[in-house]
């Protein structure tokens, strides 16, 4: 049995994902076979690998593979360098992965990768050693019919075109869809960099509209000055909202007037850190959860927001940019208090759905224009949001257990067709 709790103190990832399948399976009356069939990770790959170092030593480095599902079509799933990575944490990311294609319907299954490392002090050419000997290590199951990796937490597109060379020259002969986010010289797609983002903002404007919530002049904060918390920070700005809040590692900026964003941009890009960004509040990682504002955007890590800080939270609208920020029981006092949360798998799934337009164009060699990517995407997510908001108005549910309830109903109908082998 693993651990409701890991050693580090923090709720184990795993065992939220299944709480979370459990309360939709429930609803939708799923018997204990498809249960067994959707609760289990198909593969689970552990590699332990070497890799010389710039002074000539030698460090073991410790990495995952996990495909949750495929029954839907070929694993999905991104790729994080991390310290803090845990078997559990990739086997919890690679389910949530399979609800997030199966919940804007895109023939994919979900899988999660990680190697447990903090990539900050190793150098570039440390970086791109560790990546490709990592990327042979899990050339057994990667490649463009079975299992596509992603960028995720510290990897980006350099990482992701290392990967795709590296499979490539095993194969001798280029295979860029093999990964998604790369860069866009080797076959990567226009709108992926601001695919997350843009797919958060459209969903919690649709939110907004629903509650009669006017986006211009609405006080947003976000936690996590990423890549989609600072895009979201942008798209937000430039719709009217007033962005209060933001933070990152070091901590939050605040200020309640709204913070000049392309300003704290050109901060964090010269001090490394929002903190200290002249004319705002200086306030802890935590505090930017609990800020006076309209919508909050977790963008940052899982578990942010627990029983213990849900009660506190002063949004009306949460938009989940991170991935399982929220746990079981803040759930369950955000409903009670009527806090619409958007969940992960429905709010950033715009970042998989344009890596699976890369991945079609990749096939094809054949590239569509932003404007093209654009109307897709919106169209994708307008139609997903808008099955999971009715699901959760005909159930009385919160819109978690909906999207849950919208995705494993498609996967547990295509394991049903498929029937079990042999």
């Amino acid at each position: 049995m693993h651990d409701a709790v890991q050693a580090n103190g923090q709720p184990n990832p795993f065992q939220i994902a299944l709480a979370q399948f459990e309360a939709a399976a429930d609803r939708l009356h799923l018997d204990e076979d498809m249960r067994q069939v959707l609760r289990a990770p198909k593969r689970e790959l552990t590699v332990h690998f070497p890799v010389r170092m710039d002074k000539g030593g030698i460090r073991m480095f410790t990495g995952f593979r996990v495909q949750h599902n495929i029954n839907r079509g070929p694993a999905k799933g991104g790729i994080r360098y991390d310290a803090n990575v845990t078997l559990d944490e990739v086997k919890a990311l690679a389910m949530w992965m399979t609800w997030k294609c199966a919940v804007v319907d895109i023939p994919f299954g979900g899988a999660k990768g990680g190697v447990v490392v903090d990539p900050k002090p190793l150098s570039l050419a440390e970086l791109e050693r560790l990546t490709r000997r990592y990327a042979t290590e899990i050339s057994v199951l990667i490649g463009p019919a079975s299992d596509i990796p992603a960028p995720d937490v510290n990897t980006n597109a350099q990482i992701m075109a290392w990967i795709m060379d590296t499979y490539s020259m095993h194969r001798g002969y280029s295979v860029p869809a093999v990964v998604t986010g790369k860069p866009l010289a080797i076959g990567g797609s226009e709108g992926r960099n601001e695919a997350t983002a843009t797919g958060v903002v459209a969903v919690t404007k649709m939110a907004a509209e629903e509650m009669k919530l006017p986006i211009r002049g609405a006080r947003v904060a976000i936690q996590g000055f990423g890549n989609a918390g600072a895009i979201a920070a942008e798209l937000l700005h430039a719709e009217g909202a007033r962005v209060v809040a933001v933070s990152d590692r070091q901590g939050a900026a605040y200020d309640e007037r709204g913070l000049d964003i392309s300003a704290l941009l050109r901060f964090k890009s010269e001090h490394g850190t929002v903190v200290g960004f002249p004319g705002s509040q200086t306030l802890g990682v935590k505090d930017v959860l609990e800020v006076p504002c309209d919508v909050l955007i977790p963008a940052a890590t899982e578990g942010q927001l627990t029983a213990e800080n849900a009660g506190r939270v002063q949004a009306r609208i949460i938009a989940e940019a991170a991935n399982g920020p929220t746990t079981p029981e803040a759930d369950k006092i955000f409903f009670d208090r009527g806090v619409v949360v958007i969940p992960d798998i429905l709010a950033n799934a715009a970042g998989v759905t344009v890596s699976y337009f890369e991945w079609v164009q990749d096939l094809q060699s054949f590239f569509w224009t932003p404007e093209e990517i654009n109307i897709k995407l919106l169209h994708i997510m307008d139609r997903a949001y808008t099955d999971v908001a009715r699901l959760a108005h005909d159930q009385g549910c919160d819109m978690r257990t909906a999207a849950n309830m919208v995705a494993i109903k498609r996967v547990a109908d295509a394991t049903h067709l498929r029937g079990i082998y042999p």
